[in-house]
């Protein structure tokens, strides 16, 4: 084809995609559906023209279009690369990870559901072979959220809907191309049909050799991304190769999903990127994805909806009723996992609640999209496929994704506020008024501060205020006299009003750099579920979530058994280093929640709900003091420069302020400008390498802190730091258990337990000690122990406990001093013979 004629057909379809969304804002329905139209109504003209005697003028154009190169090759190696990777970096991953059981219900079990209830359905009703109907079931599996997700954001529906929508996408077309690879290979005249147990051993290594091929690939590229640091186009570049490649190699070297393999670059690259890339860099890069994932999705519709007349040429009456037939299959099998499958899970515990206003819009948001209609251009266009099952596929598959498109997708917003999705509740609703409260008295500050500056007249600057100051007023007085809010409600929105502030501080903190971008983006997914808990939960919420985001987690755990039983210590010394610093975070944003709370929240909701509010983040401070206080009982010397390196590092950004605004003021020139930033470029590196900390050390550390060792000799005391056992509990987790065997005393280094026994209860804080008197006694456990903070204990077995205490006069009197205070009578045991 001319080369004049294919640029003016691209250039042609930029335009019809840059007045799709104007058009689609205007009508109120999905941007998608209008480039299917746009689309269909382009082929549709094409096709008349170029068979019309009235005119000859636009055949040349007419034939341009036909006859363009679309190939289900194009869309599979060029469209699906650029949208997966794209989605992969643009997701809050994190956060997916509480909803991965309904989503990989969706992303998996439900593809299979759907293609073996449409294929034999199907089959139940027409000539097809079966074969040919599972793969058609296949092909109609997948699911497009572009629509659904940009309604969603549109009318500010719930996040986790939108979540577990992506998700599912995400995943789902990974699942049906590798159904569609098995059932075309029964389909195809003239190839030897694939044996079942063939493809389910295939199955697992496909998705495994992708998921390898993936991150190893990703790990490479962000490796070379290091190596040309400062040329942030060189780094957008090697990362614009990187899907494209990464699908190449999996599916032609590899024999891998090259689905899975893209995936799992794009979730490697959205993990640990924001770590390695600065901040500018990063940002450039997720935005350059963005316009390249719009433009490909845009095209992707319109370019498959060119197809659609050529898909459903030779249509008869009786396809009709096959396609109702998959119709009613597909949203059966839909209605199976959301009302019958995901239940049962959330009954048995396995997955978290979905509810049923969600589900009701997950069941109708189930469009089918691009990637439908290029499967079934793929069976088109294969020659070993038989004719009618071409065309039944085509036809049937194009007709179901019209069917998505043209009835699902407009009715899908008043779907959703019929369900009540995009209503505020009377909470929300007020939270709203508080924020508009909030943001006018912040706006008067700044409006008089500024105005004071520029001389105005006195007499306008007075009216003005008192204009404002009545507006201010009036929504004050609304916040403050909603009848329907009780005072726990009240409670509750302070506490929003607070995790919402938070968030801007945390990114205020990110822009300066005085936090990380990894450090940032898990503080901001913490404030994530304090939010989500404090809707659901109120102040119980709030607390319980703030608890664990200073909790030990599953990886330090981890880290912690390799570093105790195998002397593995570069885990855990990466995990207590990355604990470290999103503590001191913590701690840093914790002040600035406590000058808001002072400077705005007061205003609003007034002395009573203020010092409530106060005291339920002084019990959050103490959450992440106590945790930090252990680590920095353990690491001093990492903990002075870690500190060190956060001044650093706001020195650094203060400095790299004054030499903007000296080149802004003309004071230096371009090139002594490009000079100083890129030393300060130079320097900002050095500091981003976190210090090395040192675990080993950790044991005689905590040791010598506790009074009750003070009087052991330094060569016992060394013998005793090998002895002794670091454990760390959570808060919430059971140390002792009543009526257990008594083997071994603790030490609590940091932290706090708390002890039951005979109906009472004691509080043992850092240097204390328990478990010692049944142990004594030779008796099982009477009391059970339960830490109520993240608790750092040393663990020291019977034999080394009775000897240490024949030794020591210290631990004799600490021993007998904790037993009395738990009505335990020891002396006469402990007495020298």
């Amino acid at each position: 084809m001319d080369i004049v004629l294919v640029t003016t057909v691209v250039a042609s379809l930029f335009v019809v995609i840059g007045l799709a969304e104007p058009v689609a804002a205007r009508l109120q329905i999905p941007y998608s559906v209008v480039l299917a139209v746009l689309g269909i109504i382009i082929g549709v003209a094409a096709t008349f023209f170029l068979q019309t005697d009235l005119t000859e003028v636009m055949n040349p154009v007419a034939e341009a279009i036909l006859g363009f190169p679309i190939r289900a090759n194009v869309f599979l190696y060029i469209f699906l690369p650029t949208l997966l990777f794209q989605a992969t970096l643009g997701m809050n991953l994190r956060r997916m990870l509480d909803d991965w059981v309904p989503i990989l219900v969706l992303a998996i079990v439900a593809v299979f559901v759907a293609t073996f209830t449409v294929g034999f359905a199907l089959a139940a009703v027409s000539s097809l072979p079966t074969v040919a109907c599972l793969l058609l079931g296949a092909i109609i599996s997948t699911t497009d959220p572009s629509a659904v997700v940009s309604i969603f954001r549109s009318i500010a529906a719930p996040q986790r809907l939108a979540r577990i929508i992506e998700g599912e996408s995400l995943l789902n077309d990974a699942a049906a191309i590798a159904l569609f690879g098995l059932f075309i290979g029964f389909v195809m005249v003239g190839a030897p049909d694939p044996r079942p147990q063939d493809a389910l051993v295939q199955f697992p290594l496909l998705l495994v050799g992708g998921a390898v091929t993936g991150w190893v690939l990703a790990r490479s590229s962000l490796w070379l991304m290091n190596l040309i640091e400062g040329f942030e186009l060189a780094q957008i570049s090697i990362s614009i190769a990187l899907p494209y490649l990464t699908y190449v190699i999996a599916e032609q070297s590899v024999g891998a999903s090259g689905v899975i393999a893209v995936v799992v670059s794009g979730i490697t690259l959205n993990l640990s990127a924001p770590g390695r890339l600065t901040p500018q860099a990063w940002t450039s890069l997720t935005d350059v994805w963005d316009v390249l994932a719009h433009w490909a999705g845009a095209l992707i519709f319109i370019l498959a909806a060119l197809l659609i007349p050529k898909l459903l040429s030779g249509v008869q009456w009786t396809d009709f009723v096959l396609i109702l037939v998959v119709i009613v299959a597909a949203v059966a099998a839909r209605v199976f996992i959301l009302f019958g499958f995901l239940p049962f899970l959330s009954l048995v515990r396995v997955s978290p609640l979905v509810e049923r206003p969600f589900r009701y819009a997950i069941l109708w948001g189930g469009m089918r999209g691009a990637v439908t209609l290029a499967l079934a251009l793929a069976v088109t266009e294969n020659n070993q496929v038989a004719a009618e099952t071409q065309r039944a596929v085509g036809i049937l598959a194009t007709g179901f994704t019209l069917f998505t498109l043209i009835v699902q997708g407009p009715t899908l917003r008043p779907f959703i506020r019929r369900l009540g999705l995009d209503k505020l509740s009377s909470v929300d609703e007020a939270l709203s008024r508080q924020v508009v409260a909030v943001s006018l008295q912040t706006v008067r500050e700044d409006v008089e501060k500024t105005t004071a500056s520029y001389e105005l007249n006195p007499e306008i600057i007075r009216s003005e205020a008192v204009q404002f100051g009545q507006r201010l007023e009036t929504e004050v007085r609304s916040a403050e006299e909603r009848k329907d809010i009780l005072d726990r409600d009240r409670v509750t929105l302070g506490l929003l009003a607070l995790a919402g502030a938070e968030r801007n501080f945390v990114l205020s903190h990110m822009r300066d750099r005085s936090l990380s971008i990894r450090l940032a983006e898990k503080a901001l997914l913490d404030i994530d579920r304090l939010i989500e808990a404090t809707r659901s939960q109120g102040r119980t919420g709030y607390l319980r979530a703030a608890r664990r985001t200073v909790d030990y987690g599953r990886l330090f755990r981890i880290a912690a058994f390799l570093n105790n039983k195998l002397r593995l210590q570069t885990p855990l010394a990466r995990v207590t280093a990355h604990r470290f610093e999103v503590l001191l975070a913590q701690r840093l944003v914790l002040r600035d929640v406590y000058r808001f709370l002072e400077r705005r929240i007061r205003r609003i909701h007034g002395r009573r709900v203020t010092d409530i509010l106060r005291e339920l983040v002084d019990r959050r401070a103490e959450y992440v003091d106590t945790a930090l206080d252990g680590l920095q009982l353990q690491y001093p010397g990492f903990a002075e420069e870690v500190q060190r390196r956060f001044i650093r590092r706001i020195a650094l950004r203060l400095e790299e302020r004054e030499y903007t605004e000296m080149f802004d003021e003309g004071l230096i020139g371009a090139e002594l400008y490009s000079v100083l930033l890129n030393d300060v470029s130079a320097k900002r590196a050095k500091e981003e390498e976190r210090p090395r900390i040192d675990i080993a050390p950790r044991a005689t550390e905590l040791v010598k802190q506790l009074p009750v060792f003070s009087d052991v000799d330094p060569a016992r005391l060394r013998k005793l730091v090998r002895a002794l056992k670091t454990r760390y509990v959570e808060a919430g987790e059971v140390v002792i258990q009543k009526n257990a065997p008594a083997r071994s005393v603790y030490f609590i280094a940091s932290g706090a337990v708390e002890l039951e026994m005979g109906g009472q209860s004691w509080r043992l804080g850092r240097g204390e000690i328990f478990g010692q008197a049944e142990l004594l006694l030779r008796q099982k456990r009477r009391a059970s122990v339960q830490a109520i903070v993240p608790t750092t204990l040393l663990v020291l077995d019977e034999e080394k406990f009775r000897r240490l205490v024949k030794r020591s006069k210290a631990l004799r009197e600490a021993v007998l001093s904790s037993a009395a205070n738990q009505g335990v009578e020891l002396e006469k045991l402990l007495e020298p013979k």
